[in-house]
């Protein structure tokens, strides 16, 4: 006998029955002492997976500072406010083989199609604040548009795939001042036309969206106020307010479930640019006291992966260009300083998918009814590539995911860029 495992006195176990032995063992003993040993083994497999990490680290975290509600009182001043809708998709349910998918509509902001003016707004009111040596009281816009006008003429400045700098420029038109948006030189017309649209002038710059920032960085002076959503070394404050400013779609999440008498999601997959958005993702699902484990999910465009390449380098790194996924809003090439701690540290699973999963998430909600642009179909993309693909069932397994789960889905943008929305889901 030429190979075994010495089992009692003067006997030999053939090595596949010890393996086999001691692998029942294992898991026996991983029930009986909790370490989930059958769980271990499929990490370990989806693990192999280079568009996929999961991250064995995630937890809630016990130092969070809650964000309060001084962002969503300042929201409901904005014209035209009011909570976006949480909608049923019994179809891309149907899709994932879950319980029920939740999709928060961001298609129509206070008037723009996209969320994003929820931080860009929120992060030019504390600038402003600060630059006036605080404001006195008001009551709406006007009021603070009045304020301002004692001052000499700002411009305010931003980089952007297009959904933050049109928010920028939105709120630079109401309350009076310039807009000068940088953008990456293989932007959609469309999307540059709704910048210009808000009376912004807009730069395309020879190169990423990354490029555009650092050269937005370039402008700052005593007049011209640089509003970014992403952080670098010096600059971490104004993208730490757009994060909080995202914590209104999360309290309006939070009061429509109570509407419902439904409890929060089990899971929630959320795109990822360069993190703003999943950070206070996290803040919300991973706060102090939260009665409830919530599966997070983070999602980016397979060749604009910065984030999941971070998560498998164990540090921030960038992934060069170029970034041309048609998720427009998420072809960032490195995570921001002041989100990576949180993602990093918050989200259960990341992972990178190809821009036919975007199409076929388009397609899934429009049939729906919800209309989601490329960038804000992203999360039920990640989920649709994850849930239908060659490790499915181990993804399950790590997330828990059954035929009751709840998810919970933001659609970020409508349709941003018409033409393209149409070829795709017609």
């Amino acid at each position: 006998m030429t190979g075994g495992v010495a089992a009692g006195t003067g006997s030999f176990i053939p090595y596949d029955a010890g393996l086999f032995l001691l692998t029942t063992l294992w898991c026996i003993i991983g029930v009986r002492y909790n370490f989930h040993a059958y769980s271990m083994l499929i990490d370990a497999r989806v693990a192999m997976n280079p568009l996929v990490f999961v991250n064995k680290r995630a937890a809630p975290l016990p130092d969070l500072e809650p964000v309060d509600d001084a962002p969503l009182a300042f929201h409901r001043r904005l014209p035209g406010y009011e909570p976006t809708p949480l909608v049923d998709a019994p179809r891309l349910a149907a899709e994932l083989g879950v319980g029920a998918v939740l999709v928060k509509d961001e298609s129509s902001r206070v008037g723009l199609p996209a969320f994003k003016i929820l931080g860009a707004s929120w992060a030019i009111y504390r600038v402003l604040d600060q630059f006036v040596g605080g404001f006195r009281q008001w009551y709406t816009l006007d009021d603070l548009r009045e304020q301002l006008q004692i001052h000499p003429p700002l411009t305010l400045v931003a980089a952007t795939d297009g959904n933050h700098g049109r928010g920028v420029a939105r709120m630079a038109r109401w309350l009076g001042l310039n807009a000068h948006i940088l953008v990456p030189a293989d932007m959609v017309e469309a999307r540059v036309a709704a910048i210009e649209g808000e009376g912004a002038l807009v730069t395309r710059i020879n190169g990423t969206y990354d490029d555009a920032v650092a050269h937005s960085a370039t402008l700052a002076d005593e007049h011209t106020l640089v509003i970014s959503d992403t952080a670098w070394p010096g600059y971490e404050e104004v993208p730490r307010w757009v994060i909080d400013g995202y914590s209104t779609i999360f309290r309006e999440i939070d009061a429509q479930l109570a509407q419902r008498a439904e409890p929060w999601p089990d899971l929630v997959a959320i795109q990822i640019g360069v993190g703003a958005l999943a950070a206070s993702v996290v803040r919300h699902f991973r706060a102090p006291g939260t009665a409830k484990r919530v599966a997070l999910v983070g999602i980016e465009p397979i060749h604009a992966a910065g984030v999941l390449a971070s998560m498998q380098a164990g540090k921030i790194v960038e992934v060069q260009g170029p970034h041309d996924s048609i998720m427009a809003g998420l072809n960032c090439g490195a995570p921001s300083l002041v989100a990576w701690p949180l993602v990093s540290a918050g989200i259960d699973l990341f992972a990178a998918i190809e821009d036919d999963r975007a199409r076929q998430a388009m397609r899934v909600l429009a049939a729906d009814g919800i209309v989601a642009g490329e960038t804000g179909a992203a999360g039920a993309a990640g989920l649709l590539d994850l849930l239908q693909g060659a490790d499915a069932a181990q993804v399950r397994e790590v997330l828990g995911i059954t035929a009751s789960t709840r998810v919970l889905l933001i659609a970020t943008e409508g349709a941003t860029d018409p033409a393209a929305y149409a070829q795709i889901v017609a």
